[in-house]
């Protein structure tokens, strides 16, 4: 019984982090129509895209009261609502400066979604001893990936983006109402050795700070093999334009294959190994790759960026949800300031010096994953199943 409780359970919270992917995906393969319907140059697309990004970054003290206010559920939920209705409202902005605003609002309630999800997803481990997170950070992948095909097929048929976007609509309130049955209505961790929360913001912990440092290196390093892989395989290595694209495709599918398994490892070696090995894995096969140069060094050295970092994000989730909302928060927000200055500080660190230094800045990225890991308190494992008898938690069906 507690097995099947656990799987629908998971069945619900993997469907939101599907959204999540399937709902970012949608909009963000469309942006060169949305670049051409506005007419905007490179600069304001860029712009566009760090409007969402600054708002999930922005969102943390309006997450951290609505998780207490309305908990992860209900949270999840609106926020998830919200998301559809942006999508909806992009095709039909006139102008450039209403694009910022209703891009900027995405980026809010993909903060909030983010956040209630990684909570749900803490308190299903949580609650039945078993792990899960790295395979629903997984279905967030492969929402992605089927927000790239559906664009893909949807183009052939027509341009669109309406009807494209009313299309990804429909699928996203059927993935809705998928999550709704049998998410989690309780999620706030049991926390005996620390003060019960007041309601009001307090000043981050060293631990939590701790976390949110891993977090925030742990997304510069695996965010950035996206926006560099393919330039520096071209400029540094020199290769052909065939090859240069599948500097991203290596660390992708290596990061979704190995998040399929992570928890696995996750279960037997504890969730500290699992960071602290990876992350190391991660700075040493990269660093290798970007002294050794020559393609297939490099395309090996980007796998290991890919298996290594594949499960830093969901063990910091699940282990700064264990103290609390305001912690998962404030975790999460730095990790999308990661996913904003992790690029940039590449650029710069490029531009001053070489491509190949600012690789290199990926590689001490995962090694300061490693040494903070150190002084994480991570989540025991105790077993792998439910023992007979365990309580479950409450669900709303209403």
């Amino acid at each position: 019984m507690a097995t099947a409780s656990f799987r629908r359970a998971k069945w619900s919270i993997a469907a939101l982090f599907c959204f999540l992917g399937f709902q970012y995906g949608t909009w963000v393969s469309r942006l060169p129509a949305l670049k051409t319907r506005l007419d905007l140059g490179a600069g304001e697309v860029g712009l566009l895209l760090m409007a969402c990004g600054a708002g999930a970054a922005a969102s943390f003290p309006l997450v951290a009261v609505l998780m207490r206010r309305l908990g992860s559920r209900r949270l999840s939920l609106a926020s998830a609502g919200c998301l559809i209705a942006v999508l909806g409202a992009l095709p039909a902005v006139p102008d450039y400066p209403l694009a910022l605003l209703a891009v900027c609002a995405d980026g809010v309630a993909v903060g909030c979604l983010n956040v209630a999800m990684n909570a749900q997803g803490a308190a299903l481990e949580h609650s039945y001893d078993r792990t899960a997170m790295s395979q629903l950070h997984a279905t967030f992948s492969a929402g992605l990936l089927a927000a790239a095909l559906l664009s893909s097929g949807v183009t052939t048929l027509t341009t669109s983006v309406p009807a494209h976007f009313a299309l990804a609509g429909a699928l996203l309130l059927l993935l809705l109402a998928a999550a709704r049955p049998a998410l989690l209505t309780h999620t706030e961790p049991d926390r005996p050795n620390q003060p019960r929360s007041t309601g009001r913001w307090t000043l981050p912990s060293w631990t939590t700070l701790l976390m949110g440092c891993a977090m925030a290196f742990g997304t510069i390093t695996e965010g950035a093999m996206n926006d560099w892989s393919t330039l520096y395989l071209k400029d540094e290595v020199k290769a052909s334009a065939t090859v240069a694209p599948l500097g991203i495709a290596v660390v992708s599918v290596m990061m979704l294959l190995a998040r399929l398994r992570a928890d696995r490892w996750r279960t037997r070696f504890g969730d500290g190994r699992v960071v602290r090995a990876g992350s190391a894995v991660a700075a040493a096969g990269l660093a290798l790759a970007l002294a050794a140069g020559g393609v297939v060094p490099t395309l090996l050295g980007f796998a290991c960026v890919g298996l290594g970092a594949t499960a830093v994000t969901p063990c910091v989730y699940v282990a700064a949800a264990g103290h609390g909302s305001d912690a998962l928060a404030l975790v999460a927000a730095m990790g999308t300031t990661g996913l904003l200055a992790g690029p940039a500080l590449i650029g710069f660190v490029a531009g001053a010096t070489t491509l190949t230094l600012g690789m290199t800045t990926v590689a001490v990225s995962a090694l300061i994953v490693t040494v903070t890991a150190f002084w994480i308190p991570w989540a025991d494992r105790v077993s792998v199943t439910a023992a007979p008898g365990a309580s479950v938690p409450a669900h709303e069906n209403a």
